[in-house]
């Protein structure tokens, strides 16, 4: 059912805006603001990815969008919480709006910009390997974590992106 998925991807995102906000002191006001970056990054990633690239029958297949959303969704979370911790931290020291931002920013997207350079160098990703060790053709699984990884670095981006656009700076 849709609705069935919709909910499930509904209590993901709110889970992952309430985990996002914990490096941050309790009662923060900047939930509503994580959430919101985190929807429009996963939600933009998660539906370009299934109506675009894969395209499965029904569109709300959920072997398919619930496992591509944790993936989604983790990744933005994971983003949004280093980029919330080190702006707020950057301008409680005395940094501007803008440096604070950049310098999130750049912080943030670390862990997926080094995932991204590794694999196949360092690391064989988990996804990739069990297609491999299952019979899938390797070029097949490569084009699947290509894929997976591309979608990654875009919705951390993009939720990054929203979540340091803010509107009630100068």
């Amino acid at each position: 059912s849709p609705w069935l998925v919709g909910g499930i991807l509904m209590v993901m995102l709110v889970a992952a805006g309430i985990i996002a906000m914990r490096p941050l002191p309790k009662g923060h006001k900047y939930y509503l603001r994580a959430l919101g970056a985190i929807i429009v990054g996963g939600i933009f990633t998660l539906g370009l990815v299934i109506f675009g690239v894969l395209r499965p029958s029904p569109w709300f297949d959920a072997q398919v969008v619930i496992p591509l959303a944790g993936m989604v969704f983790a990744n933005s979370m994971n983003a949004v919480s280093i980029a919330a911790e080190r702006f707020h931290g950057e301008q409680n020291n005395g940094a501007s709006f803008a440096q604070a931002r950049a310098m999130a920013y750049r912080a943030a997207l670390i862990p997926t910009a080094n995932s991204l350079f590794a694999v196949g160098l360092v690391s064989l990703p988990g996804m990739m390997t069990g297609q491999i060790l299952s019979g899938v053709d390797p070029l097949i699984a490569t084009r699947y974590q290509m894929l997976v990884m591309l979608m990654i670095l875009g919705s951390a981006g993009i939720s990054v992106g929203a979540y340091l656009a803010r509107s009630d700076q100068p």
